[in-house]
This record gives structure tokens, C-alpha cells and sequence, in this order.
């Protein structure tokens, strides 16, 4: 492999983020609030596709980024977002409404992940997409997996960590908290999972049993 970084970059650049998702962008720029990569958005749309994901779960609202993402690959999915930042939220719900965005396809909820999920129907949703702060990731991986339907997905954001994981010497809590959630869900029974290096690095795992 003569380039990798070149052909990540190219991977990245292949794809046209529409209007309404580049002004969510904007906005989370302007909050100061780190959105996905357009690539990423499109991976996760690919996967909500590709799962015939009607419900979402979605833990970290931003600005509405990566939920715009997820509801245009289909018209009639609903996303219930959560995050502890209702300024956050307030925002994403204005670019949710300029997006064209009917509310019943919305819920918005205010609170701490994991607790939040605990409160939630579990086996109900098709697709559980973890956004958060990774000090928070190992308090909602059971939730996450007890919310995902039999067959279902969840899926973990910046999962390389600043291309930290890979590096075996590199030990920092935040980077060993996504090392354990690549470990557990490949060690794990009842899972399929796999590690794309799009964006931040996404964990994929789909739920068999």
C-alpha cells in the first residue's frame, strides 16, 4: 500500500453533502460542537438503508448533523436524539425544521445517555448510533445493546480516537474506552461487528440474537 492517508482523504472527499446538512454544519461550527465527517453522515445513511431502519436512536444531538444523516435514507424512519446540551438541541431543531422535517418524525430528549436509554423500550429500534463524550462510552454500551432489536445495529463513532487506538502504547482513558468497546463487541457472543476507518473510525456491530 503505497499511500493510505492519500486514499482515506480520497474516500472522504467522494462524497456531496446536500445544502441543508452543510448549514446543520455550519451551525455546529459555529457552536464550537465537532460534527461528523460528511463521509461518515454518508455511511451512516448507507447502513440506515441497508438495515430498513424505521427507528433510530441516536445519542449525542449536536446540531443535528448526523440526524439529518440518518433520516434521509428514508421518509418515513423516526429518530428519537438525545444529548445533555438543550442549547444543542434547540439548534438542531431549527435545522431539523429548515431541513423539512415533519416533528413526528423527531423526539428530542434532554438528558444523560445512558440514563435516558435505561428508561426506553428495550428490543424496540432498529439502529442505535453513539455519538457522546468517551468518558461516557462503557456506561451506554448495555444500554445501546439492550434498546437494539434482534438483527439490528449499533454503531460508535470516533471508535479510532484520533488514530490513537491502534497504538498499543498509547493508554489515556479515553483511548482505552474505545479499545474495550472494539474488544467486547469482537470478543463477544451474539454480535457481528466490524471496524471502518471512515472519518474518526466507525465500530459497526449488528446484533444477531
Amino acid at each position: 500500500m503505497i499511500d493510505k492517508i492519500s486514499s482515506w482523504k480520497y474516500a472522504e472527499d467522494y462524497v456531496s453533502e446536500p445544502e441543508h446538512i452543510q448549514a446543520a454544519r455550519r451551525s455546529a461550527e459555529e457552536l464550537g460542537v465537532e460534527a461528523i465527517t460528511p463521509a461518515t453522515g454518508n455511511q451512516l445513511a448507507l447502513l440506515a438503508r441497508l438495515a430498513k431502519a424505521k427507528s433510530i436512536v441516536e445519542v449525542g444531538t449536536g446540531a443535528g448533523v448526523s440526524g439529518l444523516w440518518l433520516l434521509s435514507a428514508s421518509e418515513d424512519s423516526v429518530l428519537t436524539t438525545i444529548d445533555d446540551e438543550p442549547e444543542y438541541q434547540n439548534v438542531a431543531r431549527d435545522n431539523f425544521k429548515a431541513a423539512g422535517i415533519t416533528p413526528s418524525r423527531i423526539r428530542v430528549i434532554a438528558g444523560r445517555g445512558s440514563a435516558v436509554m435505561g428508561n426506553m423500550a428495550e428490543s424496540a429500534y432498529d439502529l442505535v448510533f453513539l455519538d457522546a463524550d468517551p468518558e461516557d462510552l462503557d456506561s451506554m454500551l448495555s444500554p445501546a445493546v439492550n434498546l437494539a432489536k434482534p438483527g439490528g445495529a449499533i454503531v460508535i463513532s470516533h471508535a479510532l480516537w484520533r488514530d490513537r487506538v491502534p497504538n498499543p502504547a498509547l493508554r489515556d482513558d479515553e483511548t482505552a474506552a474505545y479499545r474495550q468497546a472494539i474488544k467486547n463487541f469482537g470478543d463477544g457472543d451474539g454480535f457481528i461487528s466490524s471496524l471502518s476507518m471512515v472519518g474518526d473510525g466507525l465500530l459497526l456491530v449488528v446484533k444477531t440474537d
